[in-house]
């Protein structure tokens, strides 16, 4: 049976599809409050403990500790590049290890590696627990989409994925009002810096939030988690997948990695990523908050309350554009929607010599660079529903080799020292949104001509 086509009018969306009997409706409810808000809580945490660099960075820490030159910058790299090589191990493990005790388990060490950044004393010290941190939350998005392509067809999963990408941006947006409230409220509590407190409330919140996973994530059809799924749950969830023409068995080898090797569109969705991950640094770089720092006129507090509104209109730009890709525009125009108003943002910031609202503007745009993140994982989930193995090899490849880019890209634009004009920088970011949106297109071409 094939995929059912998306509603070409508005009024007509509805959640589910006129195919699904009233027993897989009731699953697929099912499975939306087991794994949605368990994703959207675990990224949301994610991201609180991710951007809490740049909120510390502003509210203290680099007079602390006696930040120079471009440590921050150096400080994210360090990240990035424990989240790439803690993937690589999950290469050929995600189809043989159940999800739903390795997603957790790997949550509650991320926590305590977050928890032990508060009694940093020196910039080399902070420097190892933000490999260790990077490491821990390295196989999460990758096998959080691997979920969703286990249970969802490809028409279900970016709406899905949407929600649960929401925590990115709210993630970002709550570490500033626990920055701002830490910084006004804590700062000399016990002897300790607000910077320092923000670590430790973040580490509260993760660690349970981790635990939680170990009782409500469903794993996969084939390891699922039978403290909450019936027999008859997984068989009617195997069955409706099956006839949408997913494999739900199989295993990475060899052959797997030869085939991919040998595929063209396999190829073309990952320069699609690395175009997507470059396009969307300025969300992590911390260009927004060192402007407003540069201003002169906020307190600590002010500034991280400040730096909450462009992740805030995060959530409205990720919601827009991954439910226009279910139900409406499809993924190759849903990604032009999303990146066209980035790249508004960016020519904006790349001239510079502007009015101080229009930078306001400018600033404000930066996160829908990232709104079609799960529109491009749930893309490759159903291109590759023919076989989980080489969906999850070609998930976990696509996100390293293409966050394996940002390591060092980073490095030569967004130098700190250059904040917050960032001269190469913004340029940079212009011109791989300018060919993610094309090569969107000929990727979506391709795929029609084919099939």
């Amino acid at each position: 049976m094939a995929i059912p086509k998306r509603s070409s009018r508005w009024y007509r969306i509805k959640w589910f599809t006129h195919e699904d009997t009233a027993e897989e409706r009731k699953l697929i409810l099912k499975l939306d409050l087991l794994i949605v808000p368990y994703a959207f809580l675990s990224y949301w945490v994610k991201y609180i403990d991710q951007a809490n660099i740049n909120n510390a960075y502003v509210g203290g820490l680099k007079e602390d500790l006696g930040f120079q030159g471009n440590q921050l910058v150096h400080l994210q790299t360090l990240y990035t590049l424990g989240a790439v090589l803690g993937q690589l191990p999950f290469l050929f493990l995600f189809p043989k290890i159940p999800m739903y005790l390795l997603i957790p388990s790997l949550d509650v060490i991320w926590g305590v590696f977050t928890l032990l950044q508060y009694r940093a004393n020196s910039y080399a010290e902070l420097a190892a627990y933000r490999f260790l941190v990077g490491w821990f939350e390295a196989a999460f998005f990758p096998a959080m989409h691997f979920i969703f392509g286990s249970w969802y067809r490809g028409d279900e999963i970016a709406r899905r994925g949407g929600v649960f990408y929401v925590g990115l941006t709210l993630g970002t947006m709550t570490a500033g009002f626990i920055q701002a409230g830490a910084s006004a409220k804590l700062n000399g509590l016990h002897g300790l810096a607000g910077w320092r407190w923000m670590y430790i409330i973040c580490a509260i919140i993760t660690i349970p939030i981790g635990l939680l996973g170990l009782v409500v994530l469903p794993g996969t059809p084939d390891k699922p988690n039978r403290l909450i799924l019936t027999h008859n749950d997984i068989e009617l969830a195997s069955a409706r997948l099956e006839r949408a023409g997913h494999v739900l068995t199989g295993k990475v080898t060899w052959v797997t990695v030869v085939k991919l090797a040998r595929s063209p569109r396999i190829w073309a969705l990952l320069l699609l990523d690395v175009f997507f991950w470059n396009g969307s640094i300025n969300t992590s770089t911390g260009g927004y908050l060192l402007w407003l720092k540069s201003l002169k006129r906020y307190s600590k507090s002010r500034l991280n309350e400040l730096g909450t509104a462009s992740p805030g209109l995060g959530i409205f730009y990720t919601l827009l554009v991954c439910f226009s890709s279910d139900l409406l525009l499809g993924p190759a125009w849903a990604i032009t929607l999303a990146h066209t108003w980035n790249i508004i943002g960016l020519v904006i910031l790349t001239i510079w010599d502007v009015p101080e609202t229009a930078k306001w503007f400018a600033f404000m745009t930066t996160y829908s660079a990232v709104a079609m993140s799960s529109v491009l994982y749930g893309w490759i989930n159903s291109q590759l529903k023919y076989s989980p193995a080489e969906r999850s090899f070609t998930l976990l490849l696509s996100n390293a080799l293409a966050q394996s880019t940002t390591a060092w890209t980073p490095l030569l634009t967004f130098k700190t020292v250059e904040a917050p004009r960032f001269k190469k920088g913004y340029p940079f970011v212009l011109a791989n949104a300018v060919c993610l949106i094309v090569l969107a297109h000929l990727i979506s071409w391709y795929i029609e001509r084919k099939e």
